[in-house]
């Protein structure tokens, strides 16, 4: 049984639909193809959570079930499918800092727009939803004030940036910035940056845009806690995407 409230049509993948979902649907061509448009260089990292947030995980990784598993040293990328299809986690990120040598060169900027970042006007804030054990959980009230907020964030942003990525997480919206000259940016750059949006009232996450937290939800992933797609978007489709019905956001075995 789910732990958090989710709108109606989301709910947590099963061990079995995972399995289907990595071993059938999950396509790592579409993933590079993300990379690539991004102007990224040089080897990624992967993370992968097995059940931090379901409790719905392989039993004998039922020590590990909130650790994060980096993917760091991997040969290519049907290596990294044998570990998913092991591991069927519940999420799947990648490592935004950019690396050369192993050592580390710069950082992708991106922002987290989430609904534990507003106040939901049916569930109330964060802090509300934690009394109730509900911290992650969300209603599409909340879900569509998230959108409308990516929509304006994007348009503020693409007055200062030229290259910008637009990604439905599961839960809310990514925007990231994929401008050559920010990748060298310093956390205190970045920090500012986050500043400067939070204090024009955006519910982001300032410890993912300033860098304190490096990793983030991979493009064309499952989001095993709603068991949607995490799908990449074009903002002129933003205003009429609604991941609970789109069949781009649904995987394969909601569709059966």
């Amino acid at each position: 049984m789910a732990r958090y409230f989710l709108p109606k049509g989301m709910r947590y993948s099963s061990l079995g639909e995972r399995d289907t979902f990595y071993r059938l649907e999950f396509d790592f061509d579409q993933i590079k193809k993300w990379f690539k448009s991004s102007g990224r260089m040089g080897k990624v990292i992967f993370a992968a959570v097995i059940g931090r947030h379901t409790r719905i995980f392989p039993p004998k990784y039922k020590d590990d079930i909130s650790t994060t598993i980096l993917f760091d040293e991997y040969k290519n990328f049907n290596e990294i499918s044998d570990f998913l299809l092991d591991f069927l986690p519940e999420s799947l990120y990648y490592d935004r800092n950019l690396y050369e040598d192993g050592e580390i060169v710069g950082m992708e900027i991106a922002f987290d727009l989430d609904p534990e970042n507003l106040i939901c006007p049916l569930h109330g804030s964060l802090n509300e939803k934690m009394k109730r054990g509900q911290g992650l959980g969300f209603c599409e009230t909340a879900l569509n004030m998230v959108k409308n907020s990516a929509i304006k964030l994007y348009d503020e942003l693409s007055k200062t940036f030229s290259h910008l990525g637009l990604v439905y997480s599961g839960r809310g919206f990514h925007i990231h910035i994929f401008d050559n000259d920010s990748f060298s940016w310093s956390y205190e750059k970045r920090k500012d940056l986050a500043d400067t949006v939070l204090g024009k009232g955006f519910p982001i996450d300032e410890w993912v845009t300033s860098g304190g937290a490096r990793l983030i939800r991979l493009p064309f992933s499952l989001h095993g806690m709603v068991s949607r797609i995490v799908y990449p978007l074009r903002i002129d489709e933003l205003a009429d995407f609604n991941p609970i019905e789109d069949p781009r956001s649904k995987p394969s075995f909601l569709k059966d």
